[in-house]
């Protein structure tokens, strides 16, 4: 086993569990005392960002730059069109990429980043509206900035109080909350997070419907109602379904007949040689319109502890069937 102690003379656990518990305190009570703080700019800044016909840029160095990036992530996922933009790079170029349309939201604890400074007299001539995110009211980015957001800290959680800590998570619960407040205000609902995000499990959920999973045409078990069993049966095993429908001469559902249907008579004794599919079937099965999501199909066969389901038009015609193997497979379920 190897002793850490030895190798780092300098290493205390009882040390590095304090300094652990202290940098929480610190950085929860620097997203804490925002709330004193986030007002009528605040709200300002929500109306500009909501105003703007192109997109939000946010612009940031150092580690205020990872935070901005978060911030674009953020936003353009949540109904926000946004990007990040270097602002070393905007001034050898990138400056391009914004035009009066956009709104820009730079970054910077200090207020003094250089980098932006030297670009903010090349923003206003553009038009741009300004949104700086600073924890100094006197920096030029908060003074030359349409709104300032105030994301000041009392200190560091760094011991030096130095390595920029508390002040990039007043950053990122700033920007949270910025589009928190925005994808309120412009109604996003879950399904639009979804369209965003169609790789992700959250995505699958809701854009994928019955229809994009359910067995169609011959894959479909189904028998007239007049069907003998053996008939019933062939029908059954041909289609691995575990089950099947049993329809009128138009189509519509009148029945089901399972694998557990199947048990369930057996056991009784019941003598099913010259039975017909009307006489076995379960009557009124549980069905899905085509149209319905397939997370909502899933949660009816969970529900109902059920492992198929068929699925029928708006007359009650069978156009699909639908087993938990093939929500797997889609991975819904």
């Amino acid at each position: 086993m190897t002793d850490y102690a030895t190798q780092h003379p300098g290493l205390s656990a009882q040390r590095a569990i304090a300094l652990a518990h202290e940098t929480f305190d610190i950085e929860a009570a620097a997203v804490l005392g925002l709330k004193s703080r986030v007002g009528a700019t605040f709200a300002r800044a929500v109306e500009m960002v909501l105003a703007t016909q192109g997109r939000v840029v946010v612009m940031g160095m150092g580690k205020s730059g990872h935070i901005g990036r978060k911030i674009a992530a953020t936003l353009a996922s949540t109904g926000t069109p946004a990007m990040f933009v270097h602002p070393a790079e905007a001034s050898h170029g990138d400056l391009g990429m914004i035009t009066s349309a956009d709104l820009v939201l730079a970054i910077s604890n200090s207020g003094e980043s250089q980098e932006m400074a030297s670009i903010l007299p090349v923003l206003k001539r553009l038009g741009a509206p300004v949104i700086a995110m600073t924890g100094n009211a006197q920096s030029t980015m908060a003074v030359h900035a349409d709104v300032w957001l105030d994301s000041a800290v009392d200190k560091e959680a760094c011991p030096l109080n130095l390595a920029p800590t508390a002040s990039t998570t007043a950053q990122l619960a700033l920007g949270d909350a910025l589009a928190v407040a925005l994808l309120d205000a412009r109604g996003f609902r879950a399904e639009d997070f979804a369209r965003s995000h169609p790789g992700g499990a959250l995505g699958r959920k809701l854009l994928t419907h019955v229809s994009d999973v359910m067995r169609t045409g011959s894959m479909v078990p189904q028998v007239l109602s007049g069907a003998s069993f053996s008939e019933l049966m062939r029908e059954m095993s041909a289609k691995g379904l575990g089950a099947t429908a049993v329809v009128d001469s138009d189509a519509r559902v009148l029945g089901i007949f399972t694998d557990g249907d199947l048990r369930r008579l057996v056991e009784q004794g019941t003598d099913l040689r010259g039975k017909t599919a009307q006489e076995v079937m379960h009557r009124a099965p549980f069905t899905v319109d085509a149209h319905a999501l397939a997370v909502d199909a899933a949660g009816l066969m969970e529900g109902n502890r059920i492992t198929s389901v068929l699925v029928v038009d708006a007359e009650g015609r069978l156009c699909g069937a639908l087993n938990s193997n093939d929500l797997m497979r889609a991975k819904v379920i």
